[in-house]
Formats: structure tokens, sequence, C-alpha cells
């Protein structure tokens, strides 16, 4: 299937989803998140959720690693102009906007290069066998991840199953290394 139709698809299916449901499914993804060793992980790059996306709560598997790894530092994405991405370091005095998308990120921080991030957490609609992912459909992730350095673990969440084939993804994509969901973790 294509990008375009699954994007509606998945979009749709997420927003079928009651709260409680999503609750639910959030807790069953921290479970499958928590089976990952998190060993040699200093730096991540996570994402803040979109509530009117229906987006799985990354402050559930943010909170779990900042428990298990005491010097995390945590990066959330901030968008540059139309085509460019960049992680911007938050701690506890981190002011947070929301862009012209709806999607938080901080006011300001320091920048933290691609190759110095050691875990990405990418916002994905639904992913496939390979490890390919549908997004939002604006390619900043995949601009960003481009030159990642074989060290950068890249980790999508999704409320389900993943699908046969994404029949349209091109060389540009990058795929990601483990898939969760509420029933498993996929290997790439």
């Amino acid at each position: 299937m294509l990008k375009a139709d699954l994007r509606e698809i998945y979009i749709n299916k997420r927003n079928e989803l009651e709260g409680s449901d999503r609750l639910k499914l959030d807790d069953l993804l921290l479970i499958q998140f928590q089976q990952i060793n998190f060993e040699n992980i200093q730096t991540v790059l996570s994402y803040w959720p979109m509530a009117n996306k229906s987006e799985p709560n990354t402050h559930l598997f943010n909170g779990y690693l900042r428990h298990m790894i005491p010097q995390l530092q945590l990066c959330y994405p901030v968008v540059q102009g139309q085509e460019k991405m960049q992680a911007i370091l938050v701690d506890e005095e981190t002011v947070y906007q929301t862009n012209q998308w709806g999607i938080t990120e901080p006011k300001t921080g320091e920048t933290i290069e691609l190759r110095n991030i050691d875990l990405v957490l990418v916002p994905l609609l639904v992913f496939d066998e390979a490890g390919y992912r549908v997004g939002f459909g604006k390619g900043y992730y995949d601009r960003f991840l481009a030159e990642k350095e074989d060290h950068t673990a890249l980790i999508g969440f999704s409320y389900f199953d993943p699908i046969p084939l994404i029949s349209d993804t091109h060389e540009f994509d990058i795929p990601l290394h483990l898939g969760i969901t509420p029933k498993r973790i996929y290997e790439f």
C-alpha cells in the first residue's frame, strides 16, 4: 500500500481509539520498552506526543529512561524552516512552545549533533515488516537521520501490528532498528 493511503487509514484508526484504550496500549508499549537493554545509551532524542494525533505517550518512555539512566541527556526536535530539524537538549528549566504544526518543542537550548545521540524515538503512524515507517509526510526525520552514525539506534512505537509492506519506500527512507507494539518488539 502507498504511504498516503496508509497515512489516512492509520490516522483514522488511531483517532478511533478511546482514551482509556490508548492508556492501556501506552502501558503495554512501556512494558515492551522496558525489555530493552539501554546499557550504552546516554543521549536520547525523543518527541512530545501530539494529543490531537493520538500519538503514543512518549513521556512514559522518557520517564523510564530517566529512572534507568541517571545521567541521561534528553533532547527534543525543533523544526528549522521548511526542511531542517535539530535536536535541542532539555532539562527541568526548559520552556516549551508549540510550532505551526501543533508540535511542542523547546523554545531555546543547546543543540546536540546527531553523531552524539545514541537513541532516537521516531514518530510514526505504522511500520512494515522491514522496519520502514509511515510518518506524517513532512520528511523531517528522514532528512535529519540521513547522516546518523552506526551506533545510533532508532525505535518506533505503534499501537498496531506492522503491515507486510509499504510499497512506495525510496532510497532516502531510513528504517527502524526496533518497532514496538503492545504485543511485542520487532527487530530489523
